[in-house]
């Protein structure tokens, strides 16, 4: 085989022996370069017409672009066609298989039990399918796997064990996929799943909540799913898991769902709130149920009431500004109490009962910006409140000293003698008060520094000693205090 190439300038033609398909490519490339029309490459220009082209015709694409995509297909023409050919033979044996398993899903012939196993084995061939591969669920989706594994939720007869495969085959499914959540969700998956949890067992119990977790994910399933009546399932859930895996599927579910502002009469009316507060204590639950709150806190006026009736509020989320040394409780804790000192004049004397004031005043030395600033507006807030104070008390205090004394008209100087009396004795009183305040105070500063130093790590040669802290305790005022 031969390839005959026609120069104008060489006045004949040359033969080339054909070796290989580069050979016969770089020979076609060639005769591309040189246009194809029997002229050399050297005189091609003088074969271009001087005249433009009309605007109205395309412009041909420069010769540089076709040769690079012929030069970029190369590598995959010389020696990869085995590897693709086995690809896509893998690829489509991996497409009969999925289109197979769809068929078994959507299969309702035959008798009752066999139809059930079969449907129960096809359900799980779906979850260990789409467990770690991303487009084996795009493929079973298009193939319409979703409708018949959400039809299997309403089939009772089957048992446990059908719920339980056609749950962790949608789970699977959804999972990090956002068309296959909101497919899902719109199949009718989510009321199926709540008359399920009417009388689920344990096993399924978990398989709800996850699913649950993984739907609220997506924003547009966010008030579907709130006020479908999922919020009461999930805080029961939450409150009394049979296992952790369970209780903080459920918190993150609960998470999702306070995001969305509608759903917070939903899950306020579940009893969210004390349920969050009395979750702080726990390490591992502390930082979503305190995002939680703030969420619920930060949504309406209601949520803010509920979180301040629950019980023990706010001396639990003062309490983590002491003994959390994670940055982001310490946030949102700060957020909490912020929004209800903002609001609630009883909050704020819950907070100054609870001693948040030297807990605040410590966490505007060595928290975050973000915490030292809402611990400053709170220290504010607080500071007014305490100025307000004083002020009535002066105004009462002015108000008794000014109104008119009734004296007997014969014993006017033993009357006066009586109440000089009184006053030194009240006098002497207040003096000892004084001195026991002035104490206390010395005390609480001398220990409030002590515990910052701590916080802070400082070294201890960098610390302070007791006789300087008490020296600093004794001259300090509350006007110097930072707010």
């Amino acid at each position: 085989m031969v390839v005959r190439c026609v120069h104008a300038d060489a006045g004949g033609f040359r033969l080339w022996p054909v070796f290989s398909a580069a050979a016969m490519r770089r020979k076609l490339l060639e005769v591309l370069t040189c246009g194809g029309g029997g002229g050399s490459c050297r005189g091609r220009t003088s074969f271009r017409s001087p005249q433009p082209r009309a605007p109205s015709q395309s412009q041909p694409r420069p010769r540089s672009d076709r040769l690079a995509e012929l030069l970029r297909a190369e590598p995959s023409e010389c020696g990869d066609d085995e590897g693709e050919a086995d690809a896509a033979a893998r690829k489509s044996a991996a497409l009969e298989e999925l289109k197979v398993v769809v068929a078994a899903l959507q299969d309702g012939e035959g008798d009752v039990n066999g139809g059930v196993s079969w449907r129960v084995e096809a359900a799980t061939v779906v979850r260990r399918k789409a467990k770690d591969d991303a487009m084996a669920r795009e493929m079973l989706a298009m193939l319409g796997a979703i409708p018949p594994l959400v039809a299997m939720l309403d089939q009772g007869g089957g048992g446990d064990e059908l719920l339980a495969a056609a749950l962790y085959a949608l789970l699977n499914m959804g999972i990090g996929n956002d068309t296959n959540k909101a497919a899902i969700v719109q199949a009718g998956a989510v009321h199926k799943m709540l008359r399920i949890a009417e009388a689920a067992s344990g096993a399924l119990t978990g398989a709800l909540v996850a699913n649950f977790l993984c739907l609220s994910a997506l924003d547009a399933n966010k008030p579907i799913i709130g006020a479908s009546g999922a919020a009461p399932f999930l805080v029961r859930a939450f409150e009394a898991a049979a296992t952790e895996q369970v209780r903080h599927d459920a918190l993150r579910a609960l998470l999702n769902l306070s995001i969305a502002a509608a759903n917070a009469p939903h899950l306020l009316s579940a009893g969210l709130a004390p349920s969050l507060i009395a979750a702080i204590g726990d390490m591992s639950a502390s930082d979503r149920a305190l995002a939680a709150l703030c969420n619920v806190v930060a949504a309406c006026p209601e949520g803010r009431r509920a979180v301040s009736r629950a019980p023990d509020a706010v001396p639990v989320l003062v309490d983590v500004l002491n003994w959390s040394d994670d940055a982001g409780c310490q946030e949102k804790a700060a957020y909490v109490l912020m929004v209800l000192a903002h609001r609630s004049y009883g909050d704020r004397a819950a907070m100054a009962e609870a001693g948040a004031t030297s807990a605040l005043l410590e966490l505007t030395l060595v928290g975050t910006a973000l915490a030292q600033k809402r611990a400053s507006r709170i220290l504010e807030i607080l500071r007014a409140d305490k100025g307000k104070q004083q002020v009535a008390d002066a105004s009462g205090v002015a108000a008794t000293v000014s109104a008119p004394q009734e004296r007997g008209v014969g014993g006017g100087g033993r009357c006066q003698e009586e109440e000089e009396e009184e006053a030194e004795g009240e006098a002497c009183c207040m003096s000892h008060e004084k001195r026991a305040v002035r104490q206390l105070v010395q005390q609480s500063l001398q220990s409030n520094m002590r515990r910052i130093v701590r916080r802070a790590r400082l070294p201890q040669d960098l610390a302070p000693p007791d006789g300087s802290l008490k020296a600093l305790s004794s001259s300090s005022t509350s006007k110097s205090l930072p707010f």
